[in-house]
This record gives structure tokens, sequence and C-alpha cells, in this order.
């Protein structure tokens, strides 16, 4: 565990009358060190599988039963990452019956190759990523450059769900990105389509902008991984129905210490090492941003007079029903 005092304080102020028993994970990362040397500060374990993530998530809600969907990290500067972090998760949930993981694709793959790898592999759906993509910059790529929609057609006959981190400046708001997003709901409605980061809505004008043309879609959900800004949230739950929206950490993001912003028409991370924490009133001693975020949870759903039965279902029963988990 890595929590310290102030996280300590902050949870028991802000969050631990909140958080349900049950908390199902829709979006966290498994890696292994030697293909994604990425290093949680403080933390000296080389690889993270299921049993350290378990240990990591006591700092976020601790003694409550926890589940979740594994995401394998992989880096576009090294290819030979892909295959041994599917693998990984793979292993990991071997014996973990109510957690769930994804096989990372590139915009290359072979359909049918993709395919028979989930299968062998007992995954249950797909994470792309736009570093993949064959444009420069990649933040700019159309959805089609990281996620073909000849993957998205094979995860359709197989009842997969996709996970999709959108990019370009204005996120759900931009409009290719909304076509993109309609015309892969329409056209294959047996695959569940995950928008990360709520709508990845760091910047929550773009959800209030965007969501309302993305209304009734059956398979369409949102995870809120790491998004610390209550109104991105808010504006599911409103606009969309707070049935679509998962719990998501985001580990390893949720244990750096900081928060994102919005501002202007867009948004900015201040982490531990950012100059900002000294400013005017007092040294502030920043906490996990997976507490940041989980307080941005309990935000939205007071804001929008959910029921005790509702947050469970963000913490629990969405994803468990979409992913089918008992």
């Amino acid at each position: 565990m890595l929590a310290q005092e102030q996280d300590r304080i902050f949870y028991e102020r802000e969050l631990a009358s909140f958080i349900p028993d049950r908390v199902f994970d829709a979006h966290t990362h498994l890696w292994i060190n030697k293909f994604v040397p990425f290093n949680i500060p403080g933390y000296s374990a080389d690889d993270v599988g299921y049993e350290q993530y378990m240990a990591l998530m006591e700092d976020l809600h601790p003694g409550r039963r926890v589940a979740a969907l594994f995401i394998p990290m992989a880096e576009a500067e090294n290819p030979d990452s892909i295959a041994p972090g599917n693998e990984w998760v793979s292993r990991q949930i071997a014996d973990a019956p109510d957690c769930r993981a994804s096989f990372f694709i590139t915009p290359r793959d072979d359909p049918e190759w993709v395919r028979q790898e989930v299968r062998r592999l007992g995954l249950h759906g797909l994470k792309c990523y736009h570093t993949f993509a064959d444009v420069s910059p990649t933040w700019d790529a159309q959805i089609p450059d990281f996620l073909p929609e000849s993957l998205v057609k094979v995860a359709d006959e197989e009842g997969w769900f996709i996970t999709l981190h959108m990019v370009r400046a204005r996120a759900v708001a931009d409009p290719e990105n909304i076509h993109w997003i309609q015309h892969y709901c329409r056209s294959y409605p047996n695959m569940n389509l995950i928008l990360a980061h709520s709508a990845r809505g760091f910047q929550p004008a773009h959800n209030l902008e965007g969501l309302p043309k993305l209304i009734g879609f059956d398979n369409l959900y949102f995870d809120t991984s790491a998004n610390c800004e209550p109104i991105a949230h808010q504006a599911i739950i409103r606009i969309i129905g707070h049935d679509k929206l998962l719990y998501g950490s985001d580990l390893p993001v949720c244990h750096e210490r900081g928060r994102h912003l919005s501002a202007a028409d867009s948004f900015l991370w201040l982490y531990h090492d950012t100059p900002v924490w000294g400013e005017k009133q007092g040294k502030i001693d920043p906490v996990l941003i997976g507490l940041e975020h989980l307080r941005s949870i309990k935000w939205a759903c007071w804001s929008e007079q959910l029921s005790d039965s509702q947050v469970e279902d963000i913490f629990w029963n969405n994803a468990a029903r979409m992913l089918g988990v008992t």
C-alpha cells in the first residue's frame, strides 16, 4: 500500500461512507516491467499482476470486494511488448472468475488472427490506442486510424467489448469522433463500445456539447477512469443514463499524485512535482489521483441525486451485467 497520511484522512472524510461494498474496476492496467517500464512512485515491485493490483486497490477502496477488467499495456516504440502483455493478462484472470481482460490490438492486425488469439487466451474484448496509428501527430488520429472497422466487425461477431480512448483536441465534441462512434455503434450492435475516461471529458464542456448526439445506443458505455471532473460524469448520467457509466481506477495513473483541471477549451495535468502546491494559502499535500477521481464521482452522483442502488450500479452492476459477471 502506498497511501500516506493525507490520503487516509481524505479517504475517511470524503469516501469511506460513499464507496459501495462491491467495486468492479472496468478500466485498469497490468504490465510486465521488462516490456513496459512504468514505475509507480514509491512502489518497488517489478511486474504488476492480479496480486499486486489487489494490494494497491486497498489504497483506494479498502475492505471492498474488488473485481476488474484488466487491460494490457504496450508501447508503440516496442512492438515486442504487445504479445507478452496479452499473455500476462490472460494468466492473471485464469484463477479469477469474476475478472475479465482485453486483448491489445494494432490497426495492422489481421482480424482472423485477432479472433483466434482472443479465443486462445480466453479474453473478452479489445483495447486499441492512438500511438499505434500511422499518422502524425497521433493525437489528431481519426478513430479508424487505430480502430479499423474490420476489427470492430469481428468484435460484433464475437460479442466482445472495445475500450476506446479517443483523441483529437475536442474529444467527444469533435464531429469526426461523433461520426465514427455513431457508425460503429449503429452498424455493429452486438459489439459494446466503452468510451474511456468518461468520453475523455477531461474538459467537460466537450461532453455537454457532444453527448446529446450519442443518445439512444444500447451498446455504448463509458468508464470513468482517472477523470477528476464531476461534470464529465454528471453529463453522462444526465444525458445518456447512469446505467451506462462504469467505474474505472486506471492503475497506474490512479497512484500518481495530483489531478487534472479543465481550462479554456482544453485541460492540464498537475502532478506532485508540478510547482503549484505551495501557492498563496500555504502548502498543499496532493493526494492520489485515484482518490480525487473517486470524489469527482461522488459529487456527480450527489448532483444527480442518485439513489444508493444507482451508485451500486456504477460501481458494480453495470459492468457486471455487460461482462457477464455474477
